[in-house]
């Protein structure tokens, strides 16, 4: 028996590639398309109806959302605790999620019990009533949830800077509490009779997806959801950004300031996304950046610190944020100008960048852990309208990427004074 030597670091293997589950497509009659992830191990699955949300009409904001959230709350055969009580007594788990591009609901179970978990969210799907009582109970709850989170210097924060980003467009204009008035049932139903639509439908389906499964898909869904009953618009308008730079919020006796920095940026069909990903991993993407490094471990201005780059389908953001102490404000905004601009001058060093390239290709193996992840992966691919060769792109580049790559994307795409600069708290 052989005894092991602490004192010797495992061998350190590099990744080569990165082999993902490719989907099978199919489309049912009615136009509803489906993306099938066969893992054939474990019965379970998970179903997933994604919906491009519908034109944002900035006179009724909160449509979109709201049409989403209350598609639990009843139909005309089930209310909402039977909703719920039907899913749970199965042993499923029913979520409906909604983001700036798409809106979803999402089933995962045991696959013994999918065509009775199913029949729910087929009901769900095409006959929500959304009643009156849960509408104002809705309406009631989120006014109130609003009211507490504008306290948060940091969702101010975050208000402001998509505002100042993006305008009035589904990007960039948050909710206000009298907006919530504004939802009618009538409206409600109008919206959804408009999206929740076989057409306007990507169904993926991920776990143990035999043939058995995806016929109980296709007989719920093929001759029983309704046709197409209204043109269905979802192209979305994004706005100039602000003229202004510069966005100040005092809030009296803050301890802490919310800090808010970016522009608008390429998003993942940008053929220089994946290299701007590893420059923003070595500025504030992960905990040994250069941010945390200065602003937390250094200086002691924060607890955290980070930046990000977001892609949606009409656009894109970079963004730094953090909370820092209200009296080092100022210094924290200078700090991490100097860590923008130091990347633009100097040349980020081998050891430095064999680091970020280990995370960011030990990250994205970490993120396959089963099937559901791999679905995840495509779905980043397909509503992007990118294929397969992205990923490969990905990791060739987080490989192969030198410092004077780095420089020269720093210098084209950060530009400190064009940055957009928000500030909630004290300054």
């Amino acid at each position: 028996m052989s005894i092991l030597n602490r004192e010797t670091p495992p061998q350190f293997n590099g990744v080569d590639n990165i082999k993902l589950i490719h989907p099978q497509a199919s489309q049912l009659a009615n136009g509803c398309k489906i993306f099938t992830f066969d893992s054939g191990d474990q019965d379970l699955v998970r179903i997933e109806f994604i919906f491009n949300n519908l034109k944002f009409d900035t006179k009724k904001p909160l449509l979109n959302v709201a049409t989403n959230t209350m598609l639990t709350e009843g139909t005309s055969k089930l209310n909402a605790a039977q909703i719920a009580d039907t899913v749970d007594f199965y042993g499923a788990f029913l979520q409906v999620d909604y983001s700036y591009d798409h809106s979803q609901v999402t089933l995962y179970s045991l696959t013994k019990h999918l065509r009775t978990t199913l029949a729910v969210i087929k009901d769900i799907l095409t006959d929500s009533i959304f009643p009156e009582k849960e509408l104002e109970t809705f309406v009631r709850n989120q006014q109130q949830k609003l009211q507490v989170s504008m306290q948060k210097n940091d969702f101010v924060a975050r208000r402001i800077f998509n505002k100042a980003l993006y305008g009035e467009t589904i990007y960039g204009l948050g909710a206000e509490p009298e907006d919530f008035k504004s939802l009618t049932r009538a409206d409600l139903l109008t919206h959804f009779q408009q999206m929740y639509q076989p057409a306007n439908c990507t169904a993926i389906v991920a776990g143990k997806a035999d043939p058995e499964i995806l016929n109980a898909v296709n007989e719920l869904f093929e001759g029983n959801w309704g046709e197409v009953t209204a043109v269905v618009d979802t192209k979305q308008v994004v706005a100039d950004p602000s003229a202004d730079r510069f966005f100040y919020q005092e809030k009296a006796g803050a301890l802490q300031s919310a800090i808010r920095i970016g522009t608008p940026f390429v998003n993942r069909m940008h053929p220089d996304f994946p290299a701007l990903q590893v420059l923003n991993t070595v500025l504030g993407g992960y905990f040994g950046s250069r941010l945390m490094a200065n602003i937390r471990e250094d200086k002691g201005y924060t607890y955290g610190i980070g930046s990000g780059i977001t892609s949606f389908k009409k656009a894109g953001t970079f963004f730094i944020a953090s909370e820092v102490g209200a009296d080092v404000c100022k210094s924290a905004i200078e700090e991490i100008e100097k860590e923008v601009n130091r990347l633009k001058t100097e040349p980020v060093s081998e050891e430095e960048l064999s680091l970020v390239r280990n995370y960011m290709l030990g990250s994205l193996l970490g993120s396959l852990e089963n099937v559901f992840s791999h679905a995840d992966k495509f779905k980043n691919l397909y509503f992007a309208g990118l294929d397969y060769e992205y990923y490969d792109r990905y990791t060739d580049t987080v490989k192969n990427i030198n410092a004077d790559r780095l420089q020269e994307l720093a210098n084209k795409y950060w530009n400190f004074e064009d940055f957009y600069k928000v500030v909630v708290g004290k300054y």
